[in-house]
Parts: structure tokens; sequence; C-alpha cells
């Protein structure tokens, strides 16, 4: 598995030119966000133009794993070395300003530009599909059965190193224009969202006798410190 290093290189793709006080490049940002994310966009250069396919994900150090089917189109054209582009965004709540233009989301968000290779190692494809179990629900990996030898032939897993990243991030409120502000007349602030679960269902084949889990009963998705206003 590949493991953290120092900070990552911030080139020319990545660096952040629109609102650029918002751009952030240390580890521990990057990190954060990743780790709480549930879902990543994956974007490359297909045969066809470009394709930007939706994957479950897990960050283990300088790389993030994704799988599939081994007919999975987007992880065969990649997993070949090619380079992609990888997104991750959290919505952290919506912005209400005096006018339409300058509504606008709060929001964190990290792009990565590396390289995908395909993972043959059936060590590294098992502890890469642990990985991402804990990515949706730490400590369920530890109690759920891991992936079987036929399993594990039915998956292609696929590997993109964190060559290049950054984090952009919005936060507060509206920027209104001062003579919208002046004229006044119009409710203006933010509404923050957060991902709140719901009552557990059990699966009709559960045992009634079992209890639901604490990573269940207690769920929470991994935070970072709160980032100043931007």
């Amino acid at each position: 598995m590949a493991t953290s290093g120092g900070a990552w290189r911030t080139g020319r793709r990545s660096k952040v030119r629109r609102l650029p006080e918002r751009g952030l490049y240390d580890r521990a940002t990057i990190e954060a966000v990743l780790d709480e994310g549930l879902v990543c966009h994956v974007g490359f250069c297909g045969d066809e133009g470009p394709v930007v396919v939706p994957m479950a994900y897990a960050r283990v150090g300088d790389a993030v794993y994704v799988h599939g089917s081994p007919a999975n189109r987007t992880l065969r054209a990649t997993g070949t070395g090619m380079p992609v582009c990888l997104v991750v965004t959290l919505v952290d709540g919506l912005v209400f300003a005096r006018s339409g233009f300058h509504h606008s989301i709060n929001y964190r968000s990290v792009v990565i530009y590396g390289t995908a290779e395909e993972v043959a190692d059936p060590s590294e494809k098992r502890a890469a599909l642990d990985a991402v179990v804990e990515q949706i629900a730490p400590g369920r990996a530890a109690e759920a059965r891991g992936a079987t030898g036929e399993e594990l032939r039915a998956t292609r897993v696929v590997r993109i190193s964190i060559d290049e990243a950054s984090a952009k991030i919005r936060t507060g409120g509206p920027k209104d224009d001062p003579e919208d502000i002046e004229a006044g007349g119009i409710w203006a602030g933010h509404l923050p969202l957060v991902v709140t679960p719901g009552v557990p269902v059990p699966d009709v084949d559960c045992d009634e006798r079992l209890g639901v889990p604490d990573y269940v009963a207690h769920y929470r998705r991994p935070s970072g410190p709160s980032p100043a206003t931007r």
C-alpha cells in the first residue's frame, strides 16, 4: 500500500487561479477532505472524448483506490497507466445573497492529478477493498467478511497516485455589493447543511438478537478542523 510522505506537489494544473485566496495546499487540509468524502469523480480522456464517472473510493497514504467489475470501462481504460483527474466535493451550506448574481454554495473540494494503475498484488487488492469499506464506516472492515479469492478475481482495483493536489474552500456568508446591502429589504445569510444519519434499518434476514453496531448507531463522518472564513 502507498504510504504518506511530505507535502504533495502543486503544479500548473492544480494551482487555484479563480479566487486564489480560497486555495489551500497543505497535506492536512487535503487529507481531511478526502477522508470525509464518500464519492469521488474520476475524469479521463477516452477514445470517444472526455469521461467523468462517480465512484466510491478510499485514500491510503499518497494514493486513492477505486474498484469495480473487471468489465468496468473506466477502470479498464485508466488502469494502464493513464493520467487522470479525481475530484471530491463536500457541500457545507447554501449562501443566500441579496442579488441572484452573488448566491453561492459553501464547500470544501479537492482536485487531484495523478496516474492510474491496476493493482495486481492480491494482498494490496484485499487491503484496498477493506479500506473502501472503512471509508464508508470506520470499524466495519473488522466485522465484515473479507473478500474471498474468487471475489478478488472478480474485482478490478485501480490505484491513483496523488502527484498534484489542491483544496479549495468557501465558508461564511454572501459577498454582496455595497449598494445592495445599503438598499436593504432582502434577507441574506447562509444555511449550513450537514449529513444527518437516520434510524438504522436491519436487513430482513438479520438475526433479531443482533444489536446495531456502535459505528452504525452513532454514525458520523470524520472531519478535520473548521476552516477559516474564505
